[in-house]
């Protein structure tokens, strides 16, 4: 039996010393602000924090978390993850070190990237004690706050009131905690400011580390002792202050442990209800196997191995509990990864969509202003024409009434000729029947009044070159010299027109046809890379890879060229091959405007009047044919 009953204290005393003396789950929030951003930054609190955050592990804490030099959204963010925290813990403790003000009596903790230009600022750009309140509010059994931020108010020389009756204390106000077994802890009294100290800690962290944790040491005494160690390193100048209520019981933050001494065997089951007791105290699988092992028989046995297997039930739940929960973590590892495999490659979609659209903007935007390039180049060549057709019709309305009031003077110098040729003729035959002699009728003849016929002729020419150019025969020049060209483009009105005029002589009746046609009756002849659209030409656009070629036909790029096949000289009788005569180059003048005029001699097999003069290049052209005329 003793050896039954050292195996057990044994266990006993292993289980102590590796678990808290003490029941409840305990958590603590250390915070440390010293990197401030607008304001001269502070020596001590990341140094405060770690000291307490030591304590606190030392003390068997089961959760310490700790946050230094935290901005405001990581501060809101850790209150909140300790807060979730306190609704399974029994103590739950939070230390503050950095700087806090209060507005109006209501304190505030200050993070570090807080500005502060106005006493407004403060409900946005910082956290009041109220929240940390909350935070600690869902403990069971204690909730104590420590506030080591009762400093000068950094931003009150720079801080601007929005309402003047609005107050901005110095230190902290005294707050009282509307929650029962809730005390809050500052290092100065409210309306007071706390030192820094001159060494690594302040002297109210020091004093903390050093009573705070004692085991069994109730809170109140324990801040007591707090109060007078400060005191004392700061000459009365800085006097901690708690507020708050406790009950009549001692509170302490860490129990001081206990062990129950064995009681002497009162009956002959004493000493196995005492073997029981110690081993329901280890409360471990091994320590009922030790206890069966000892007693395998009777009521204390069945006992033990009913707590055994509650143990191990227990025990099997909590494995299967835990398993299940990584299942979970891990079933909710891979959805999170394919749901954001999902969004990445969305994500990728939706870029490639908007590449895909904005460049098919920009080529419909390009294409777009191509084609009111286009459309601004065609109508400003249509005005061209329009311009140029309006001033032929005013010209040739112009020659028109010229030719005509010259047909009025002709016909008028013919009446009057007719009529003088009548009244000589009728001298003559009086002066006949009268026998004078021939002489004296020759008398009667008046003095020759000068011709105004050749006048009129000699406008004919140039009316008719004016009416050959609006039907778009004329491509020469409106001189009134009636030359080859101008006999050329006459040649070619009769070949469209299906007349049979007088090329040689330009004359009335050649111009009375002609202005008889209202419409073009040449075709209109364009440069190369343009072709005929009405009465204008329009540039030729080929699709990509192909070009406007000498028939102003879209041809391939890079692509071979149609040659013209010229036939082999025929034979004369002998059979021998007759030397061909080189053919003599088209005839071309140049008129004053730079146009060059063609004919037809030198090319063979092309009907006269198809020639087309190129003044840009220089070349004639036969009608139809690809090829220059040789």
């Amino acid at each position: 039996m003793r050896g039954l009953r050292a195996i057990l204290w044994t266990l006993l005393l292993a289980v102590l010393v590796g678990q808290p003396a003490y029941a409840g789950t305990r958590i603590a929030l250390v915070i440390g602000n010293s990197a401030y951003r607008n304001v001269t930054p502070l020596t001590n609190p990341v140094n405060d924090a770690a000291a307490m955050a030591e304590t606190f592990r030392q003390a068997r804490f089961d959760v310490v978390d700790v946050g230094n030099d935290l901005p405001v959204a990581k501060l809101r963010r850790l209150l909140r993850d300790f807060g979730a925290r306190a609704r399974d813990a029994d103590v739950a403790v939070v230390y503050y070190a950095g700087h806090g003000i209060e507005v109006d009596g209501v304190n505030y903790l200050v993070p570090i990237d807080a500005q502060l230009e106005t006493d407004a600022d403060v409900y946005d750009e910082a956290l009041s004690l109220d929240r940390i309140l909350v935070a600690v509010e869902p403990a069971r059994q204690l909730r104590l706050v420590i506030l080591d931020a009762c400093r000068d108010n950094p931003f009150a020389k720079t801080m601007k009131r929005t309402i003047a009756s609005r107050a901005i204390g110095r230190g902290l106000a005294k707050v009282e905690p509307s929650n029962p077994n809730t005390m809050i802890a500052f290092a100065a009294k409210a309306g007071f400011t706390a030192l820094d100290g001159d060494g690594k800690n302040s002297p109210f962290a020091v004093a903390l580390t050093q009573h705070l944790t004692t085991p069994g040491l109730d809170l109140r005494k324990a801040f007591g002792f707090v109060r007078d160690d400060v005191l004392k390193a700061t000459n009365n100048r800085q006097e901690p202050f708690i507020y708050g209520s406790l009950g009549g019981d001692d509170v302490a933050l860490v129990p001081a442990p206990a062990l129950a001494a064995p009681a002497a065997p009162a009956d002959p089951n004493a000493s196995i209800r005492r073997d029981y007791e110690l081993a329901a105290q280890v409360g471990t699988k091994e320590g009922w196997d030790s206890f069966i092992a000892a007693y395998p028989d009777g009521f204390y046995a069945k006992l033990a191995i009913a707590q055994r297997n509650k143990l191990m039930a227990e025990e099997q739940a909590r494995l299967a509990a835990e398993s299940a929960k990584a299942a979970e973590r891990v079933r909710a590892d891979a959805v999170a990864k394919a749901a954001e495999q999902a969004r990445i490659e969305t994500e990728k979609k939706k870029a490639v969509e908007a590449a895909a659209r904005a460049k098919a903007d920009e080529d419909a935007a390009a294409a777009a202003k191509a084609a009111q390039a286009q459309r601004l180049a065609d109508e400003a060549r249509a005005a061209e024409a329009e311009k140029a057709r309006q001033a032929a019709q005013a010209m040739a309305a112009n020659e028109e009434a010229k030719l005509a009031e010259a047909k009025a003077r002709l016909e008028a110098l013919q009446q009057a000729k007719a009529a003088e040729d009548a009244r000589l003729a009728e001298a003559a035959r009086a002066a006949s029947a009268e026998s004078k002699p021939i002489g004296q009728v020759a008398a009667l003849t008046p003095p020759a009044q000068p011709d105004q016929s050749a006048a009129v002729a000699s406008d004919v020419p140039r009316l008719l070159q004016t009416e050959l150019r609006r039907v778009g025969c004329n491509t020469g020049a409106v001189d009134g010299n009636w030359n080859e060209a101008a006999q050329n483009s006459l040649a070619l009105f009769n070949k469209h027109a299906g007349t049979t005029l007088d090329t040689k002589l330009a004359s009335l009746d050649a111009l009375d046809v002609v202005k008889a046609r209202k419409a073009r009756v040449c075709p209109l002849v364009c440069d190369r890379g343009y072709k005929a659209d009405g009465d204008n030409c329009v540039k030729i656009v080929c699709k990509p890879g192909y070009q406007a070629g000498d028939a102003n036909t879209c041809e391939k790029i890079g692509g071979s060229r149609p040659v013209a096949k010229r036939e082999a000289p025929a034979a004369d009788r002998g059979g021998a091959a007759r030397p061909q005569a080189a053919p003599e180059q088209p005839k071309r003048q140049v008129q004053s405007s730079g146009q060059v005029i063609c004919n037809q001699q030198g090319c063979r097999a092309v009907r006269a009047g198809c020639y087309v003069a190129r003044a840009r290049e220089g070349t004639c052209y036969g009608c139809g044919q690809r090829e220059v005329c040789p």
